[in-house]
């Protein structure tokens, strides 16, 4: 641990002084126990009290003390931040089984109406990207920090034939290599996430964990948030036809690039999966004064020297 304030610490001398002074009073006091020949009248003049109460309330005053001058020397520790400086990249499926109506308006629209909440709720420092997928994938919108642009693309999606979900995910790491570097530390690479939302039924283009595999290579973990209920179903030319979530696909690219698989079967479960996804982006360590940290443990230390002085003071029955 390190202090803003080390100097303050000359202080601390002061504890084994007074440590030596307590020593040096108990040794006269049992020194005169043994001259005092009347033992009857000395057990009614100072009577016996265990003496482990009366150390105690020492050994808690000095604690208290030896907090008191550690919090003045302003004590400063790494603590964990959330990190300012990420990229998320929103890949949204809008293949034509995104319209069936089992997550109310639609797949789609509830997907997008949780994404838009998602966005607003970053912090502002954080670029967010924008693909879509179908039959191919496309970036929308590269790495950036206008949230407005980000959100008015968002309500643009519209649906298109087929899915193609390891293009997708192979697209959104295409989006994290146009991200501005950072002109205070341009080498370090800034923390990475892909959030994608599908039903996870992939039909054409290259295989989900081929894309997981390249994400893995890449360190960036995706989540994914499975849309719909097996119920599910669209309707095409008059025909109905059904459209279950492939929940075992969507589940496989998270596991494999270390990131999260989500079931979002209401608007209102998607809303709790972001805000899980918002806080794993990670942390940073920096120095910061921890002073309240020794001042409250001394508080602590004074209350119950406090207390231990009451009890000695205090002659039980």
């Amino acid at each position: 641990m390190e202090f803003l304030s080390p100097g303050r610490l000359w202080f601390l001398l002061i504890i084994p002084v007074v440590v030596a002074g307590y020593v040096f009073l108990q040794h006269r006091r049992s020194q005169y126990a043994l001259r005092f020949t009347n033992i009857a009248l000395l057990d009614r003049v100072a009577p016996r009290r265990p003496q482990w109460r009366r150390h105690l309330a020492v050994t808690l005053a000095l604690l208290a003390a030896l907090s008191c001058i550690v919090a003045f020397a302003q004590p400063k520790d790494e603590v964990k931040v959330p990190r300012e400086r990420a990229t998320i990249v929103v890949a949204i499926d809008v293949s034509l089984s995104m319209m069936a109506t089992d997550i109310e308006p639609n797949r789609l629209e509830a997907a997008k109406d949780s994404a838009k909440e998602f966005i607003n709720q970053l912090p502002a420092k954080f670029n967010v990207a924008l693909v879509n997928f179908a039959g191919t994938a496309s970036i929308i919108v590269p790495p950036t920090t206008d949230r407005a642009t980000v959100l008015r693309s968002v309500d643009g999606l519209e649906l298109a034939e087929s899915t193609a979900t390891g293009e997708g995910i192979f697209t959104s790491l295409q989006a994290l290599t146009q991200v501005p570097p950072d002109p205070e530390h341009p080498n370090d690479p800034a923390p990475a996430r892909i959030v994608l939302l599908s039903d996870g039924k992939r039909t054409v283009g290259r295989t989900a964990q081929e894309g997981a595999q390249a994400a893995k290579a890449k360190n960036t973990p995706v989540y994914t948030i499975c849309f719909g209920t097996d119920s599910g179903f669209i309707e095409m030319d008059g025909i109905r036809q059904r459209v279950p979530p492939d929940r075992a696909e969507l589940r496989s690219i998270a596991e494999i690039t270390g990131g999260e698989a989500y079931t979002a079967e209401s608007a209102g479960e998607l809303k709790d999966v972001y805000k899980d996804i918002g806080s794993s982006v990670g942390y940073d360590k920096v120095d910061k004064e921890v002073t309240a940290r020794f001042a409250g443990i001394a508080m602590l230390f004074t209350l119950a020297a406090a207390g231990a002085c009451i009890a000695l003071a205090t002659r039980f029955p």
